[in-house]
């Protein structure tokens, strides 16, 4: 029997747990088709057991090769076990995002009726490297059972750094689609780091995900645009991704963050300009 959907979910707690917004996104996922999720981090059974009814497999060891270790990993499993015969299609699919903020699955139906045989949900149009984000990519056949797609992902080892991963794996991906004429595209367009800074103006296109990092830049900077995308989403999104930050963040930053006093927020733009004028440069 033909299954729609296999994820193959990536994801990393620098406190060694399963966090309510990981709970959350393999719930959400699950939903929509069969769960792979390998992290790289140790976990207890106790933290795993979170995860486990939400998945097919799942497991936590720390790798060091990052995102796409994990997805090597995940892959691994499922075409060792012939898993992937089975899926129309198949995603790769990370943490560095909290949501889904609203359901997936009308989101999903759309971008696979484009015909693309790889798409993400953001495409970078860097004048240089231009890319697929990798933060959530999708594939057909024609992508994912093609031998030299899985001798690129057999062949992720460890490298010196993030970036090193990003220019091999993240921008690799997209050549790689460049070296076959596969055809590929996105819902979103971004560019330079507006998927980190740009929270409100995605959520008005409703972008289904928010980026992790941008709960941490310019000295809380996007806090209003992050209450105003977390109170666009679904109730119970907004709770696991408030729960789930302050388990990896701490209550006392996100009380912080996420203050509603104007002589706090005032004060925190202020020093984060005065200290790009004078100690960054603009």
């Amino acid at each position: 029997m033909m299954h729609k959907r296999l994820f193959l979910v990536a994801g990393y707690s620098p406190k060694n747990i399963a966090d309510d917004s990981l709970v959350y996104m393999a719930q959400k996922l699950s939903e929509c088709g069969d769960v792979i999720l390998v992290m790289d981090n140790d976990l207890p059974d106790s933290e795993l057991d979170k995860l486990r009814p939400y998945t097919i497999y799942c497991a936590a060891t720390r790798h060091g090769e990052y995102d796409f270790g994990s997805y090597k990993r995940a892959y691994i499993y499922a075409a060792d076990n012939e898993l992937t015969k089975k899926y129309e299609f198949v995603y790769m699919v990370n943490d560095s995002v909290y949501g889904p903020l609203y359901p997936l699955e009308p989101v999903l139906t759309e971008i696979e009726s484009r015909g693309f045989d790889a798409f993400g949900l953001a495409y970078n149009n860097h004048p240089k490297k231009p890319h697929l984000q990798s933060w959530f990519i999708g594939m057909r056949p024609s992508v994912f059972l093609s031998p030299w797609y899985d001798k690129f992902m057999r062949s992720i080892t460890k490298q010196a750094g993030k970036g090193a991963v990003i220019s091999l794996y993240e921008h690799g991906f997209t050549r790689m689609m460049d070296a076959h004429s596969m055809k590929y595209g996105a819902i979103y367009i971004t560019n330079g780091r507006k998927i980190y800074n740009h929270v409100r103006k995605l959520a008005q296109q409703n972008m289904p995900f928010i980026k992790k990092c941008s709960f941490t830049r310019h000295n809380g900077c996007l806090a209003r645009q992050l209450i105003y995308a977390l109170n666009r989403g679904d109730k119970n999104a907004r709770d696991a991704i408030i729960s789930g930050a302050r388990q990896t963040l701490g209550n006392e930053y996100m009380d912080w963050l996420l203050t509603k006093n104007p002589l706090k927020i005032f004060w925190r733009g202020l020093t984060y300009t005065m200290r790009k004028i004078f100690i960054e440069g603009i």
